[in-house]
């Protein structure tokens, strides 16, 4: 059972409580300024490191036969030959692409770029 003290307190934050409907102000276009700061805003933040990574695709393994792994062993994927890869951002799927050699060196020719509903659905 509430005391009387602790139902007059509630009963005056009641009281004190007023609300009000909320008052957005008006969007406008991008005018120029903005878009130069916005450019300004990006500069900032190009230089930053990303890891990027190409994925060829999965495996699950026993810890003795990884230990077992030598020059020459073959580790089976879960991919077919000639499928796309994936090329990963900060761990999520960008883009598609397939394997290509430029110069001795492997590269990835990009095929797909992921749309956004794509990328939403591997976020999870």
């Amino acid at each position: 059972m509430e005391s009387v003290k602790e139902i007059d307190t509630k009963e005056r934050m009641d009281a004190d409580v007023q609300i009000q409907t909320v008052q957005f102000s008006q969007l406008n276009p991008v005018n120029e300024s903005a878009k130069d700061e916005s450019k300004r805003n990006l500069d900032l933040i190009l230089d930053i490191p990303v890891p990027v990574s190409v994925e060829l695709g999965h495996t699950t393994m026993l810890v003795k036969d990884i230990i077992a792994l030598s020059q020459g062993s073959i580790v089976e994927l879960d991919k077919m030959a000639g499928t796309p890869v994936d090329l990963l951002v900060r761990g999520k799927l960008l883009a598609q692409g397939e394997v290509v050699v430029v110069d001795e060196n492997f590269g990835l020719k990009i095929t797909n770029i992921c749309g956004s509903e794509e990328r939403i659905r591997n976020l999870v």
